[in-house]
């Protein structure tokens, strides 16, 4: 029988958290060299959520974000969304583009530079992964919505809710200076990479 999140002991989700602490720690430098400025981060929160209870975590379900979607291929299959609300997207923009708006609105461009941030994190968090484990995973090209948390987790609940209702969430507070950009990792493993991942990390 596979195991789901939801049938993980301490142990395992010991280590599950612990691989999410090493890839906030190698997102947080490529972030850093990919705005030319020192981000800093405080410790990152792992945790095995409900599906439910994610636009909560974010904000409530009718709070803005912007949602960024890969879908994970390899010797693991399954997605990654990052999910940041839009003053966050701003902030991440700002520090990029070397900007002070304050307008939450982001032009074309800008979409287009928080999409390739996206790209960047995620890679960073499967890169540890499969550093850790030995095994392959590549990302595709990610996919962005701005809307209500919502409507946008409405997507992955219809996706995956057929192989259980739980996901592995990564929360990072990523911090330059003043300014502070809370992003939300939430790993969806297919039900059958689950065993493959855990036996790789020999906790299985």
């Amino acid at each position: 029988m596979s195991i789901s999140i939801a049938d993980l002991n301490s142990q395992q989700i010991d280590v599950l958290k612990e691989i999410g602490n090493i890839g906030a720690g190698n997102a947080v430098t490529a972030l850093s060299k990919m705005v030319s400025k020192r981000i800093d981060m405080k410790v990152p929160i792992v945790n095995i959520v409900e599906f439910k209870e994610v636009a909560e975590l974010v904000g409530g379900p009718e709070m803005l974000v912007s949602g960024i979607y890969f879908k994970v291929s390899g010797d693991i299959t399954g997605s990654i969304m990052f999910l940041i609300d839009n003053d966050s997207s701003r902030t991440l923009i700002n520090w990029l583009m070397g900007k002070d708006e304050t307008n939450a609105d982001l032009d074309e461009i800008e979409l287009s530079a928080l999409k390739e941030v996206g790209n960047i994190l995620a890679g960073s968090y499967l890169s540890s992964l499969s550093t850790l484990t030995g095994l392959s995973m590549t990302v595709s090209i990610p996919s962005l919505a701005i809307d209500m948390a919502g409507a946008i987790m409405s997507v992955p609940v219809i996706l995956f809710g057929q192989v259980g209702d739980h996901v592995l969430l990564i929360e990072t507070d990523f911090i330059e200076g003043i300014n502070r950009v809370k992003g939300n990792f939430f790993l969806i493993p297919d039900e059958q990479s689950f065993e493959i991942l855990l036996k790789s990390l020999g906790v299985i």
